[in-house]
């Protein structure tokens, strides 16, 4: 159940990004907007913490899920803001967000 919860929080801050992304065409236009990078980067750091509790027999049992690059990517944030490569936040963004959150909506169902 506990991981249910996780999970289900996971995809909310993942939705939440792609939702304030969804109208951004390119990476300089989301350089250029302070408030949707620094919103981006905060819901991917509570993503990255909230992996972290996750359970290892689940994450074990979804290692199709990118878990340790998700609070890699937490720890990059929360203690090297400055040496954060925003263009890879735009990736991450565009690229690995929606397919993520299609993955954690089949492990929740």
């Amino acid at each position: 159940m506990r991981n249910e919860v996780i999970i289900r929080k996971i995809i909310s801050y993942a939705e939440k990004v792609v939702k304030y992304c969804e109208e951004v065409s390119d990476k300089d236009g989301f350089m250029r907007n302070t408030m949707l990078v620094e919103s981006s980067v905060f819901n991917l750091s509570q993503i990255g913490e909230l992996v972290n509790k996750l359970d290892s027999l689940f994450t074990s049992k979804h290692s199709d899920i990118p878990w340790r690059a998700l609070y890699g990517l937490r720890s990059r944030i929360v203690h090297d803001y400055e040496g954060v490569n925003f263009s890879l936040v735009w990736d991450i963004v565009k690229d690995d967000l929606p397919e993520l959150i299609i993955k954690l909506k089949s492990v929740n169902d």
